[in-house]
């Protein structure tokens, strides 16, 4: 009975979506990654029967100073664990992408069940579609100062977290693959492991050396990065921030994307000035396009690569080793 409510759900929400398949652009793609991305997640809806069929995480609403005037809101998974002990854990920020928000994680993948394995926080944040960044357009939809100056001590204040760079971690897909590796590059202080799942590297400087087709989204490409001479391009640039980063600061980079994805191509870009700057990563080519069962696949990559790094894993695991 849960499964087919689940599934009724995904079928309405497909319905009300309009989802137009014969579109061409990569940037009006992107903009339908969401569309396509539940195409693609009903068909494997039965595959994923155990989808929300309990609610094993917490929703917080926030009115952050840096988002004056807006209420907020965040999931947080807590561990199985957590209530009976005292114990401090380490914190993975985990962010959506383009057209979605701060639920998508808990809501399009089995997260709240791959999570158990680990004894971590996972808190998936609200970024609407301000990739991130502090908008140059509008000072009030700062984005990035939300997750750095408002969430994390938020979270760090209300929760028993490690609250360092040893025991945090950030994650994303797509915009939110952007988002990860830019605040985690940016921030090298804040996080010891990124992640960046078919993330949109080169967001940053799309408008200057990738041609943007659809007006409306160049217009809000220039409203959240400003022209293209802005210097606060370069400072949102995961190209320029990994070029500037001292060796010694790097966090660990994991990068992944589907080989038929449109974002595939600055992807291997970003890599190979990796390679050129002997900057240590793991970086994977999958199966699919821009869409969940891919994210659903990978996540679990993620949890157990950044496990080890950040001290989430399971104390059987580690005295295993």
């Amino acid at each position: 009975m849960v499964v087919i409510a689940v599934c009724g759900k995904l079928l309405r929400d497909l319905q009300s979506l309009g989802y137009n398949p014969t579109r061409k652009s990569s940037v009006e793609r992107l903009r339908m990654k969401t569309k396509s991305a539940r195409l693609a997640l009903l068909a494997t809806a039965l595959g994923l029967g155990t989808l929300a069929l309990a609610k094993d995480y917490e929703t917080v609403e926030l009115n952050p100073s840096h988002l004056p005037g807006m209420t907020v809101g965040f999931n947080l998974i807590l561990p199985r664990d957590y209530a009976a002990s005292t114990r401090r854990y380490p914190v993975l920020y985990l962010l959506h992408g383009y057209t979605d928000h701060y639920p998508a994680w808990v809501s399009y993948t089995n997260l709240t069940q791959y999570a158990r394995k680990y004894e971590e926080i996972i808190v998936t944040p609200e970024g609407d579609n301000g990739f991130y960044t502090n908008s140059y357009a509008d000072s009030k939809l700062a984005w990035e100062d939300f997750l750095i100056l408002d969430l994390i001590p938020y979270v760090d204040g209300h929760y028993r977290t490690v609250a360092s760079r040893r025991g945090r971690a950030i994650a994303g897909l797509s915009m939110g693959g952007y988002g990860a590796l830019k605040l985690g590059l940016k921030y090298p202080q804040m996080f010891s492991a990124v992640a960046s799942l078919s993330g949109a590297t080169a967001a940053a400087r799309w408008r200057d050396h990738y041609g943007l087709e659809d007006l409306d989204f160049k217009k809000l490409i220039d409203e959240v990065y400003g022209p293209k001479d802005n210097p606060g391009r370069a400072e949102n640039d995961p190209f320029e921030l990994i070029t500037k980063l001292p060796a010694d600061q790097r966090p660990q980079l994991y990068l992944a994307i589907g080989s038929s994805d449109f974002l595939l191509e600055e992807n291997r870009e970003f890599v190979r000035l990796l390679a050129d700057l002997k900057v240590t990563y793991e970086y994977r080519e999958v199966f699919g396009k821009h869409e969940w069962p891919v994210w659903d696949k990978q996540i679990q990559e993620v949890l157990a690569l950044q496990a080890p790094v950040i001290g989430a894993e399971q104390e059987q695991i580690k005295r295993q080793k």
